[in-house]
């Protein structure tokens, strides 16, 4: 652990960026000062959000306070799982191994692709007509 008690993690999904803290504690997780189950009411994100402390053993060892902006609810539990799991690996060396392993410390480097001139989408073309 750092000086002030805790470790961080930055991860980002899309357009989503959080800030992750993690304390010793209960196992509790914060987001945006708000209690997981409040942010999150779809279970299937929040066990996103909860893999890295399964895979590592880790579940009710550490308390997490999160800051997460930008995006959407997909995007951001994307990022708090990667956020998550990047301060685990600063915690413990074999945590990052066991990570690396599950392809939690990879980020997901898939973003909307632009529009470009020309086009009504990034590739959807005007319909063709022959006159």
């Amino acid at each position: 652990m750092t000086s002030e008690n805790y470790v961080w993690g930055t991860g980002k999904r899309k357009c989503a960026i959080a800030q992750v803290r993690l304390f010793l504690g209960d196992g509790g997780i914060t987001i945006n000062d708000r209690p997981c189950e409040e942010v999150f009411p779809c279970l299937e994100h929040r066990h996103i959000i909860e893999r890295p402390f399964l895979v590592t053993d880790s579940t009710g060892k550490f308390r997490a306070v999160i800051k997460v902006k930008g995006g959407g609810m997909s995007g951001w539990a994307g990022a708090i799982r990667h956020g998550i799991a990047r301060a685990l690996a600063k915690e413990n060396e074999e945590f990052h191994r066991i990570l690396r392993k599950e392809g939690l410390l990879t980020r997901d480097a898939r973003i909307k692709e632009r529009k470009k001139y020309g086009l009504k989408g990034a590739r959807r073309a005007p319909q063709y007509t022959k006159r």
